[in-house]
């Protein structure tokens, strides 16, 4: 079976930006961490207390990732973000749930 040269290319694009995509994932999470620190040093607060505004921010693109993605990403407020805002809300966004 020939594979052929586009396919090949594609496949050896998309490797090359997943990788990309992942350095930057990194990048991100360890500003996150030091970010965290230094607030932690400057105000004593371990906890991040977000108003309802950054909560919704934060639900609408949790609502666009599936449960077992979101595990793995740590969130600063409620463990189950959108889920607070369809209970309490009953909105994420501009959407009526």
């Amino acid at each position: 079976m020939k594979t052929k040269p586009m396919t090949m290319l594609l496949a050896m694009l998309a490797g090359w930006m997943n990788q990309q995509q992942q350095q930057i994932i990194n990048y991100l999470k360890e500003e996150n961490q030091i970010l965290k620190t230094e607030l932690l040093k400057a105000t004593g607060k371990k906890r991040i207390i977000l108003n309802d505004s950054q909560r919704r921010r934060l639900a609408i693109l949790a609502r666009k990732i599936d449960r077992v993605r979101m595990e793995t990403v740590k969130r600063f407020d409620s463990p189950n973000i959108s889920d607070y805002f369809i209970t309490k809300v009953g909105t994420v966004g501009s959407e009526k749930v």
